[in-house]
């Protein structure tokens, strides 16, 4: 889950461990995955209800591809915060609290692209509810609401990343896709029953 050869098992048992990373970046990516590969799947099965059925798959194995190296690089980035909340506390304050800002901002990169592509899942997933099989409405519309809640989650970071820094716009932009996303989910909840 987290990288290519780990199980969903194992990445859960990652999680639960007493470390702080992987934690909710990684979740929320995880989850951004699966639930663009929940839009592949009603793809699939929407050839013979929707010509845009072909361009929706490609668009979803896309998104699937675009998610999957998040987990790891938002444990990573965590990672790193982490490290630099270590150094010697009688560093030269300036300088500890300039690598400490720095790693935070670089560490809101991560949780940024997986709530971009959270907000790109739960449109597709949207628009394949509303256009594609009906038999897989529900699967289409699982894809949408769980990648609202990733991408909120995800928006959520990156605000704690970056609270010492309100004025950066990576914070608005954050807020901005997971509102993206709730409107998506919201279409895609009133699809159909």
């Amino acid at each position: 889950m987290g990288s290519s050869d780990e199980s969903v098992e194992d990445f859960l048992d990652s999680v639960a461990a007493e470390t702080p990373a992987p934690g909710g970046g990684s979740v929320a990516a995880v989850v951004v995955e699966m639930a663009a590969s929940l839009a592949a799947m009603a793809a699939r099965f929407a050839g013979q209800h929707w010509d845009g059925a072909a361009g929706a798959l490609a668009q979803a194995e896309a998104l699937r591809a675009r998610a999957a190296p998040l987990a790891q690089e938002d444990a990573e980035a965590y990672e790193a915060v982490l490290t630099a909340m270590r150094m010697p506390r009688d560093l030269e304050a300036e300088v500890r609290n300039t690598l400490i800002g720095d790693t935070l901002s670089r560490a809101a990169d991560a949780p940024l692209r997986i709530a971009e592509t959270a907000a790109d899942v739960a449109e597709l997933g949207a628009t394949l509810a509303e256009e594609g099989n009906p038999n897989l409405r529900g699967d289409a519309a699982a894809a949408a609401v769980l990648s609202e809640a990733a991408a909120r989650a995800a928006a959520n970071l990156v605000e704690i990343n970056l609270a010492t820094t309100e004025s950066d716009e990576r914070i608005g932009r954050a807020r901005e896709l997971a509102q993206a996303a709730r409107v998506a989910a919201e279409r895609a909840l009133a699809a159909g029953p």
